[in-house]
């Protein structure tokens, strides 16, 4: 059951959060002005601080289920966890700063630092994966443009007009669902390898902190994934203008 737990909530975090990072990435593209931006950047406002809280639950899942394997996970990878947590720190700050001034050389710095911090978490999560599995340190770079097809088939099913054009122009048409899909099955099977290569079984705790830890993670992952379908029921229309950020 701690196997499963474990898989539920990295899946998760991939899946959403890998979304909102491919956008992150691809954000000169998509928009090619600072009112586009500002829209691009309202399709995935109301998702990234909610797709955190995946990765905030797997860091407790590994510590708490897991506490071997997230001795040897951070051991091995000390350069690749700095970066991905600069990163995630530089781009959510461009993500809140970019429309608190107004001016052309605030939003264009920020708008800069949310697309290098995006690539920063996608690299370095590639980066972790070649460790784990493990594979050449090139295939870093197909994971960290997985993220991006995964951002730009997001981007596709979020935005309207020819932001949604310009998305899935790299993308194969108009099937953005489909290709969401895909890349998401995608990063799925990443998941699922990288757990193969760990030996999951032989550094889980011991009985009685499972016995205690697995009721209470059980409890509380319907609730999250609940709040995780209002959060998408209620953003479920095409983004045709800028939000709160």
């Amino acid at each position: 059951m701690e196997i499963f737990i474990l898989a539920f909530f990295a899946i998760g975090y991939f899946v959403l959060a890998g979304a909102d990072i491919g956008v992150g990435m691809l954000l000169p593209y998509l928009g090619k002005n600072a009112a586009e931006r500002r829209t691009v950047i309202a399709a995935i406002a109301p998702f990234f601080l909610g797709n955190e809280v995946w990765l905030v639950a797997l860091a407790g899942v590994l510590a708490g289920l897991f506490p071997s394997l997230e001795g040897e996970l951070l051991a091995g990878n000390y350069l690749a966890l700095v970066a991905l947590l600069v990163g995630w720190i530089v781009r959510d700050m461009g993500l809140w700063l970019r429309g608190r001034v107004p001016g052309a050389w605030w939003q264009a710095f920020w708008d800069g630092a949310i697309v290098a911090g995006s690539w920063a978490l996608a690299l370095a999560w590639g980066v972790i994966f070649t460790q784990i599995l493990p594979v050449p340190i090139v295939a870093a770079a197909v994971v960290a443009l997985l993220f991006a097809t995964h951002g730009l088939a997001f981007a596709g099913v979020r935005l309207s007009g020819e932001l949604r054009e310009r998305a899935v122009r790299l993308t194969g048409g108009s099937g953005e669902g489909r290709t969401y899909a895909l890349t998401a099955a995608a990063l799925t099977g990443i998941v699922l390898l990288a757990g193969a290569d760990l030996e999951l079984a032989a550094s889980a705790a011991d009985s009685a902190t499972l016995a205690l830890l697995v009721p209470v993670i059980l409890v509380l992952m319907p609730l999250l994934v609940a709040a995780q379908g209002w959060v998408w029921w209620t953003f479920r229309a095409r983004v045709t203008g800028p939000s709160y950020l």
